[in-house]
């Protein structure tokens, strides 16, 4: 079936007309590519270790990421994940166990992974971290840090909701203990020129979440803007406002299909995008440049993906993406 599929795309291909050429070569090569590596180095193994709960689909497009890498880099993917920091390090602990090539891990609560993350370059074993954690990712002795500088991040939705006129504002934290958590809502204080306040809520529980918010807009009717952490999240916060009656814009850290909905309907007012997808897809590939070129990225600074605010006039662009799970 693959080999059918390469010859009718590249087939089709071949008669569209030079205005399209440099695309059109490009699905070519990834046709031909037929899901095989692009290389013919060793097959390592890594392993990605992250704080992510169960059903949270921002996860999903950074293995989306990963594992597309993967199969190109000619590795071994190997994915877990707990929400409790503790069992976290086990699973950091458990891969190093398997004498894995490399690791990446996120740092979501750095204290409790600290230890983990050192016996793994004890063993000799490269580290790079994604997503939370920038801050402690070089004192840990990672390659280097991929993602957003969440403080940053926070600083965009702080100016974007001055921009947007809001006066008070919702900033709601799903997960306690998260260090990128806190530092979101502090750079979105430090920079919002109205009231900002935290609200903490059990994120593995959505009607607690729901609720938490709905009772929050019931009780200040001056309340103008939500922000929520995750994009899982944002159409929860539209919810509790449609249950509180309130008039406030429900916005969003992080993007996925519902969410380029919620843009594009005008439910939601913005998202802030940390492009999930290339997080994986850049970890699998810098621990393989790495381990064949002794190569790294960043200089000892953190590789940025984000932020980028999004709003309803990329709504449409986007969604294709979303759909198919890279942005």
């Amino acid at each position: 079936m693959g080999a059918v599929l390469v010859t009718v795309l590249g087939a089709s291909l071949a008669g569209c007309s030079s205005t399209g050429g440099k695309r059109a070569e490009d699905a070519r090569k990834a046709a031909q590519a037929g899901g095989r590596a692009a290389v013919d180095t060793p097959r390592w193994t890594f392993a990605m270790i992250t704080h992510s709960g169960d059903g949270d689909t921002f996860w999903d497009i950074v293995q989306n990421g990963a594992k597309q890498a993967a199969v190109k880099d000619n590795i071994k993917f190997l994915y877990s994940h707990h929400d409790e920091a503790q069992q976290q390090a086990q699973l950091v602990d458990a891969a190093v166990d398997k004498k894995v090539d490399g690791i990446i891990v996120t740092l979501a609560k750095p204290d409790a992974m600290k230890a983990a993350v050192a016996r793994a370059r004890k063993a000799g074993i490269p580290v790079v971290t994604v997503n939370s954690g920038s801050e402690e990712s070089k004192a840990f002795g990672a390659l280097t840090h991929i993602g957003q500088d969440e403080t940053v991040a926070g600083e965009a939705v702080g100016e974007e909701l001055n921009k947007r006129g809001r006066k008070k504002a919702l900033c709601v934290l799903h997960e306690q203990g998260n260090v990128g958590h806190e530092q979101r809502c502090d750079g979105a204080k430090k920079t919002f020129k109205g009231e900002m306040r935290n609200l903490y809520v059990e994120g593995t529980n959505m009607p607690d979440v729901q609720s938490g918010i709905e009772a929050k807009l019931q009780s200040d009717k001056d309340i103008d803007a939500v922000v929520t952490l995750g994009a899982p999240f944002a159409d929860t916060a539209v919810k509790a406002k449609e249950g509180a009656g309130s008039k406030a814009e429900i916005d969003t850290f992080d993007l996925n299909e519902k969410v380029a909905a919620g843009l594009k309907s005008g439910s939601l007012g913005f998202a802030v995008d940390q492009q999930p997808y290339l997080q994986g897809y850049q970890a699998v590939d810098l621990l393989w440049l790495y381990k064949y070129n002794a190569d790294v990225l960043g200089g000892g600074k953190p590789v940025l993906t984000g932020p980028q605010i999004v709003t309803e006039d990329q709504a449409d662009e986007l969604a294709d993406y979303a759909k198919r799970g890279t942005r």
